[in-house]
Parts: structure tokens; C-alpha cells; sequence
């Protein structure tokens, strides 16, 4: 019991150890992998990012030059971040909101 005591005492003067969630944002933790998105001026529609990619979340289309990433089934593995040699994937370490419809990302280049 005197143990107990002193824990509760010493929690009363010291901070708390979680974050109050809907009002205050907690830091993402460093190396956190997150959503990713295209720079498409510098992305040349090789396909490494496509070949790749273990869920089959990214497809290249060349002909329409454009790209589609479906979030919900990546794994977040970002070995389509790592695989481009162009440095067009921009990751991020914000972990995307829950969805409730499978939403499809489309990055287009501009039709000349």
C-alpha cells in the first residue's frame, strides 16, 4: 500500500503521459512512414515504382500519363520511395485519416 501512495503522489505533480488525443495532435515519431505523393514534373512514368511495390497499390499508366496510388492497400513498405531514381515520390510522416470508402489517388501530367 505505501507504495502505491508514493506512485500516486508523484503522479498527481508530474506531467501526464498521454496527450489529450482530439485536441492536441501527438508528434509523429521519426522514421514514421506515411502517405506518399508524386511530383510529377520530375517523375518520368518508368514503372520501378509500380514493379516494385508488394500490394500493388501503384499502377502506371504511360499511354495516359498518369498514375494511380490507392492508399488502402499499401502496406507503407516505401520501396517505391526508395526505388525512384527520379526522387518524384515525396514521402511524408503523416499516417493518413481513416477512410470510409477505398479511395484512389490520381496524379496526372499536365497534357501538352
Amino acid at each position: 500500500m505505501p507504495k502505491m501512495l508514493s506512485k500516486v503522489l508523484k503522479s498527481l505533480v508530474t506531467r501526464p503521459a498521454t496527450v489529450r488525443y482530439p485536441y492536441v495532435k501527438p508528434e509523429a515519431i521519426p522514421g514514421t512512414r506515411g502517405k506518399i505523393t508524386y511530383d510529377m514534373k520530375k517523375c518520368d512514368l518508368c514503372q520501378d515504382c509500380e514493379r516494385v511495390c508488394p500490394s500493388l497499390a501503384i499502377k502506371v499508366f504511360v499511354n495516359e500519363k498518369r498514375i494511380e496510388y490507392s492508399p488502402f492497400r499499401c502496406v507503407y513498405c516505401h520501396l517505391c520511395v526508395e526505388s525512384c531514381m527520379q526522387m518524384a515520390i515525396i514521402p511524408d510522416v503523416v499516417v493518413r485519416a481513416p477512410e470510409f470508402e477505398k479511395v484512389i489517388d490520381i496524379f496526372e501530367t499536365e497534357r501538352r
